[in-house]
């Protein structure tokens, strides 16, 4: 197998109370597919039941009349979260909720660790700083200076 161009890959579960799935998520989404940012490999609903039953639907097999707003997102889908993915996270779930599990790469990041590569450089750090984080720095710097 030759060798692709792929950017970090992120993962996020979205939890729901009940099942309500609403389509505020999917607009955003596909806005950062149709300008190339990201690209969505794999997205699967679950939902745990009062009695801690879980079922789970991958995109293409959800009612479309409750996924209308992900239609944009149809066929991109890659598969990869596992069913051992999936059991762990609907564990973790409280009775009667639902989550969206999302896996995406981000795109944007292959293209610019291409180009460092062609300039015979190296990326030899690339690590998350999570937004409340970055938030609190940022507040922290402003209040300094």
């Amino acid at each position: 197998m030759d060798a692709i161009e792929l950017g970090p890959v992120d993962c996020m579960v979205v939890e729901f109370p009940g099942s309500n799935f609403r389509g505020e998520i999917a607009p955003a989404l596909a806005a950062l597919v149709n300008s190339g940012t990201i690209r969505i490999l794999d997205l699967t609903f679950i939902r745990k039941d009062a009695d801690g039953s879980l079922t789970h639907l991958e995109l293409d097999a959800i009612d479309p009349s409750a996924v209308s707003a992900f239609d944009e997102l149809d066929g991109t889908i890659a598969g990869l979260l596992s069913p051992d993915d999936i059991a762990a996270i609907g564990a973790a779930l409280p009775e009667d909720s639902s989550a969206a599990l999302l896996v995406w790469e981000n795109t944007w990041a292959a293209r610019v660790a291409s180009a460092v590569g062609r300039a015979d450089g190296r990326v030899t750090l690339f690590e998350r700083i999570p937004a409340d984080v970055a938030e609190a720095a940022m507040l922290a710097a402003a209040a300094a200076g």
